[in-house]
């Protein structure tokens, strides 16, 4: 058995990086099978050298999230320890800093992994990002969020954001009310996001005058969208002559940002999606970024997680049958 010590900055580092009846500590010890004691302005590491070294590394990842301003949490703890377990922890030095933008409810949103900040970091310096992955990663959420920073800087005067009205496995026709009423359940996402930023009564004051618009994909048809910050997301449900359409919209001063996940597709069998073209026709393109996330930088439950890795894991072994 070996120990070593890793000194705190505060009482109240120390107390973040335990956690909530030092759950954050439990996660740990029984990820890395080491023993975790408060100790002397600090901590006590116990078990076998080669655990202690990799549970040090972690614990320091995480009192450094901690001082830079980051919550501590379950999905914290298992970001940082699947980064330890692949060599990649210098990287969580990205994280922290000032936030994105503040919520209604007074809440700095941070990006939350690394692959989330990569992204947040291409949109600012992009004029359009396309950003790919799984459920939970962040993409739309984050998307949002910097659309308001750039609004609050004063850097755009619009807010669009806009979906593809794609049924998963549901008729529009059957769905109760006019037009609005039908395409609203696929806006719902863009709307809740929009409220966490604002506030319901900014919202509805920024909807009255115009300045923020969530409509169909349809509706942006032959406009030209100046001084704008525009977001398409479920963009795995667009056609090639759609997603061509939404990208010749761009005005100037405006900026784009392009969301999906190619795991998702619910077009028909006979049309291929936009997106999946859109990657390979704008790749290489100055001021064009393509952004992709992995299962890591899903914040969701920990169980999305693990649903996506199995499902990953069920597709490529039934690829390698049908091979």
């Amino acid at each position: 058995m070996s120990e070593k010590f890793v000194a705190a900055d505060s009482t109240e580092q120390l107390s973040t990086l335990f956690g909530q009846l030092d759950g954050n500590v439990s996660r740990i010890q029984k990820n890395f099978n080491v023993t975790v004691v408060s100790r002397d302005g600090g901590i006590k590491i116990i078990g076998d050298e080669e655990k202690i070294d990799e549970a040090e590394k972690a614990l320091k990842a995480l009192m450094n999230m901690a001082k830079n301003g980051n919550a501590l949490n379950e999905q914290t703890v298992r970001y940082v320890t699947s980064m330890v377990a692949d060599g990649a922890e210098q990287e969580l030095q990205e994280l922290g800093g000032d936030g994105i933008c503040m919520t209604a409810s007074g809440k700095i949103l941070r990006p939350r992994t690394v692959g989330q900040k990569r992204y947040t970091d291409a949109i600012k310096n992009n004029t359009i990002v396309l950003g790919i992955g799984p459920a939970g990663t962040g993409k739309t959420y984050l998307a949002v969020a910097m659309a308001v920073k750039a609004f609050r800087e004063h850097k755009i005067k619009k807010i669009i954001l806009t979906r593809p009205a794609v049924e998963a496995g549901e008729k529009l026709g059957f769905l109760p009310g006019d037009l609005q009423d039908k395409v609203d359940p696929y806006l719902r996402p863009l709307y809740d996001a929009l409220f966490d930023m604002f506030g319901a009564e900014s919202f509805a004051r920024y909807m009255e005058k115009g300045i923020i618009e969530v409509a169909p994909l349809a509706y942006m048809r032959g406009r030209t969208l100046d001084e704008a910050f525009i977001i398409l997301d479920e963009a795995q449900n667009t056609t090639s002559e759609q997603i061509k359409m939404f990208l010749t919209r761009l005005g100037n001063e405006s900026r784009m940002v392009i969301t999906g996940d190619i795991t998702q597709i619910d077009l028909p069998d006979t049309k291929k999606s936009g997106l999946v073209e859109a990657v390979k026709v704008l790749r290489g393109i100055d001021d064009i970024e393509i952004h992709r996330f992995t299962e890591k930088d899903v914040v969701r439950h920990r169980l999305v997680q693990d649903i996506i890795k199995a499902y990953e894991k069920y597709n490529e072994g039934r690829n390698k049958n049908h091979g």
